[in-house]
């Protein structure tokens, strides 16, 4: 849940931030792209075309490492998690030292989009049900399709209203510090969200409790 809260937090960066592009929701910007190319002016092709790339460069990479993992779901997380942090404290350093935003507007999208790439490629090795980190419309439809076949309250309700209020907390809170701070305020809440993840893992995987073993 934490983490998708930094999605949203992250989200509200690149889009209020770095020109109405997403580094973590590749659907909004492939449709983005879908506008760009068609004439729309206050959207960009070439950062709608960098945040998917490098998405899928992450997504990529994480795939080949998450071999050594198999064994331990905990130091999955405990990777994936460093290494996200790792890469949102370069952002955070690089909005820092700029004299603008704009000055580095494809070094944070490049930047967030690896990690969120290395998240997503996680969240689908984990195979948490109805936790899917970076995105909600599946969440969303199974809740409402549930409710209405009266079957929601044995298919994990409280999970994904849970995961909605998670992102939309993430990006309100986000975009209120995106808006009326600073961005590097913004990255380093998730930096320190993000962080508690990586360390929490780490010390709770270590006597390999049963959450950690693979999923059969």
């Amino acid at each position: 849940m934490l983490l998708t809260v930094v999605t949203g937090i992250v989200d509200a960066i690149s889009f209020l931030s770095l020109g109405r592009v997403f580094v973590a929701n590749m659907t909004g910007n492939v449709v983005f792209l879908g506008f760009g190319l068609a004439g729309e002016v206050s959207l960009s092709v070439p950062s709608s075309l960098t945040s998917i790339g490098t998405f899928l460069i992450g997504a990529a990479v994480a795939g080949r490492l998450f071999c050594r993992f198999v064994d331990n779901r905990g130091r999955l997380v405990a990777f994936v998690t460093s290494v996200e942090a790792g890469l949102i404290a370069v952002a955070l350093l690089a909005a820092l030292l700029a004299p603008s935003v704009e000055s580095v507007h494809y070094v944070l999208i490049v930047l967030l989009s690896l990690a969120m790439g290395f998240k997503n490629a996680m969240a689908r090795t984990l195979g948490v049900p109805e936790l899917k980190i970076t995105v909600l419309t599946l969440t969303l439809t199974r809740l409402a399709a549930d409710a209405a076949a009266g079957v929601g309250l044995k298919a994990f309700p409280g999970r994904r209203i849970v995961a909605v209020l998670a992102m939309f907390v993430g990006a309100f809170v986000g975009g209120l510090l995106t808006l009326h701070v600073a961005v590097s305020a913004a990255l380093a809440l998730a930096l320190l969200l993000t962080g508690t993840v990586a360390m929490a893992s780490h010390y709770l995987s270590r006597a390999q409790p049963p959450w950690t073993r693979p999923v059969s």
